[in-house]
């Protein structure tokens, strides 16, 4: 039996959106339901052979539901009849939504004087609770860790005075470790978190399978970003191959599909030359490390946020790459572009400057290393705070 597919889930998207819809709110409440029912069966179904298509529909579930959560908890003054289980007129009752239970979190976060050099002037778009939960944490991601940990502890403590309590409930991206990024609440609001997972598959438009080899961990930061893209209206691309003259929202099209299509392709460049020419594979890997760098916040994100740390992660991969490219006898040299501008632009090309965030006259984002190899230079590009 054959049946005919349905892009993107658009209808169920345009319902979930209207405000203060009954018929939405129980379309939420269903595919909350069916969310936890498939994952729960996928303990027990390992080797069903549906199993790869439900969780790729997991994944779409779990994008869908946090890009158009709501407030899912009743309010006070909202009372569901007990009496007559078939009164529909009771079970669509909508959610009273009021001023945000959080909305002082959000206020105090962006008055902070310490975090206004990593968020710049932020404004909040959310209008629901667990949307701002998300938002508010995700901008923690951009921030050193240090300050974020103290951030989001305090942010538990006020969440708690309003009846709101952390909980485990994640939404998972695929990695090739489990690590918690932030929790989720529930209670007066109910949230979910973000977390990374070894158990779920990289994105299907990578087309790899966890193999325990280099190749992972590009594919789990690929796939990543490109959930990222999805979830964050923040993100920026300064990809030198799709626009050389500025930084571009991928928020906005036709931006966003240009940098997701050069991001897939030099990963694919990447599998493609994993056992090919040493100097021809560490091409590829410097252009893959190029477009990862590229895709940015601005201001641009702390070298030891979660975000920045993830991007040097990735980068450390390039060192077996040169490695390779050493041991057939090719002289090579790599140099990431970090500090004062001055002192590296000879090593650059096509830098774009900055006027926000960052260190005047110091780099705030190294997009592409310099390379070396025998005798032919490949230059690094940056992005820079202006003096």
């Amino acid at each position: 039996m054959e049946f005919t597919k349905v892009g993107n889930m658009q209808h169920l998207g345009r319902l979930l959106e209207i405000d203060d819809s009954s018929l939405a709110w129980v379309l939420r409440l269903g595919l909350h339901g069916l969310h936890a029912q498939l994952q729960q069966a996928l303990k027990t179904a390992t080797t069903d052979p549906g199993s790869s298509a439900c969780q790729e529909l997991l994944g779409e579930l779990e994008i869908l539901l946090a890009q158009t959560s709501r407030q899912e908890s009743l309010s006070k003054d909202t009372v569901l009849s007990t009496e007559d289980d078939s009164s529909w007129a009771d079970v669509l009752e909508p959610v009273t939504v009021g001023e945000l239970r959080l909305k002082h979190i959000g206020e105090a976060l962006v008055a902070d004087r310490e975090l206004s050099n990593y968020i710049g002037q932020y404004q909040f778009n959310s209008t629901h609770d667990a949307d701002l939960w998300n938002e508010m944490q995700r901008l923690l991601l951009r921030v050193p860790e240090k300050l974020t940990h103290v951030w989001r502890e305090r942010m538990l403590v006020e969440a708690s005075k309003v009846g709101a309590v952390a909980e485990g409930r994640s939404l998972s991206l695929p990695f090739t470790r489990n690590e918690s990024l932030y929790p989720g609440l529930t209670g007066t609001v109910r949230a979910t978190g973000l977390c990374l997972s070894g158990e779920v598959d990289f994105d299907q438009r990578l087309m790899v399978e966890k193999s325990d080899r280099e190749l992972d961990l590009l594919a789990g930061v690929v796939s990543i970003d490109l959930k990222f893209i999805e979830l964050d209206s923040s993100l920026h691309h300064a990809l030198k191959s799709v626009d050389r003259f500025g930084i571009r929202s991928v928020n906005l099209e036709p931006e966003k599909s240009k940098y997701v299509t050069a991001l897939i392709d030099r990963f694919k460049r990447v599998q493609a030359t994993v056992d090919a020419d040493p100097v021809i594979a560490l091409r590829a890997r410097l252009d893959l490390d190029e477009a990862i760098h590229s895709l940015v916040y601005l201001p641009t994100c702390d070298r030891y946020s979660w975000w920045g740390k993830l991007q040097q992660e990735a980068r450390r991969t390039l060192d077996t790459a040169v490695e390779r490219v050493r041991i057939a006898g090719y002289r090579v040299q790599i140099r990431p572009l970090w500090g004062t501008y001055a002192d590296v632009f000879s090593w650059s090309k096509d830098d774009l400057q900055l006027d926000i965030g960052g260190v005047r006259g110091e780099v705030s984002a190294c997009l592409r290393v310099y390379a070396k190899i025998n005798d032919e230079v490949f230059p690094g590009r940056v992005l820079f705070r202006s003096s």
